[in-house]
């Protein structure tokens, strides 16, 4: 029998297998058919379809914000996944630590155990994100020391203080990648009347995006639809334009790691002025937003050396300790 972690993400679906280590890494989409609503693709060759679909097939994104928006295509999901996972002929009722972000609610909680449970699963732990991710990172939270994590997910930003073990202060807010693509869209929507779709948006963002100091000459060019003539269209976008649009939701995640500070038990406090914080999620990154942080909150930031893995890879910790 094999245990095994899963870091259910609003964009990615990674799975970790005790022994073996990251087995899967794929995007939470499911392509589905609209007329017999059986599933025609999931993860990779779904995500391929985003925007792209016939009328009767439709690419759905079930994880809305960091928990199930949609119980029975995250079902299915699971399902596919653990049968592509199972191809190496093992695991019979496997132990299951799932993620959640911190202010998931007993009934979101709840969804999550039942749709693991629906798997097969022996036994379910869900596991809060920052505290998963800090452990991911290599901090050692057991100590009576303050750590602070800051996590910039798909759905979801975790920024939480950890101590002995547990959360000791946090903030969840519903501001992350997803919304950051949807700032993309918006300001080349309103500023230079050209539609773009989500996949764009993320390109945009992997390849241009800054939060601090944009460089009015790092340009790349975007394919969209005009909005006036409804012809397709090309311009050219800067990162100082992204910077700009990005700027608001970056603040808010600012205030909320500000908060968490605020409400910090001093001595903790005096920890985290020493040893700073860990930057991790697929949204560290961005570019500057380490240096912007370190400028906003007057502490040493650090990139965690595996952001878009250490949620899943403090599963793997936790199940050799479990």
């Amino acid at each position: 029998m094999k245990n095994i972690g899963i870091d259910l993400g609003t964009a990615n679906i990674l799975i970790y297998v005790k022994g073996q280590g990251i087995v899967l890494n794929e995007p939470s989409v499911v392509a589905i058919d609209t007329e017999t609503h059986e599933p025609l693709a999931f993860g990779s060759e779904a995500n391929l379809m985003l925007g792209k679909t016939p009328f009767k097939v439709k690419a759905i994104k079930p994880m809305k914000d960091g928990v199930i928006a949609d119980f029975e295509i995250t079902e299915l999901m699971l399902d596919y996944f653990i049968n592509k996972i199972k191809a190496t002929g093992f695991f019979k009722k496997p132990t299951i630590i799932i993620c959640c972000p911190a202010d998931t609610t007993p009934v979101e909680k709840n969804a999550i155990r039942e749709a693991a449970e629906k798997l097969g699963a022996k036994k379910v732990y869900i596991e809060e994100e920052p505290k998963v991710a800090a452990i991911g990172v290599g901090l050692d939270i057991s100590r009576p020391n303050g750590n602070m994590i800051i996590d910039i997910g798909g759905g979801t930003t975790d920024i939480a203080v950890l101590s002995l073990g547990g959360i000791v202060v946090s903030k969840s807010l519903k501001v992350a990648g997803n919304v950051f693509d949807n700032d993309i869209k918006e300001y080349i929507k309103n500023k230079h009347r050209l539609l773009i779709g989500d996949r764009t948006a993320m390109n945009i963002k992997h390849e241009i995006a800054s939060v601090y100091d944009g460089d009015p000459d790092n340009i790349m060019e975007v394919r969209g639809r005009d909005l006036e003539s409804g012809l397709p269209s090309i311009i050219n976008i800067n990162s100082s334009e992204i910077e700009e649009a990005l700027k608001n939701d970056i603040d808010k995640i600012i205030m909320a790691a500000k908060m968490v500070l605020e409400e910090t038990p001093p001595e903790l406090s005096a920890d985290i002025i020493e040893n700073g914080a860990v930057l991790t999620g697929g949204g560290s990154l961005l570019s500057g937003l380490k240096e912007l942080l370190e400028h906003e909150l007057q502490i040493p930031i650090f990139i965690a050396e595996s952001p878009l893995t250490s949620v899943v890879e403090g599963t793997g910790i936790m199940l050799e300790n479990i």
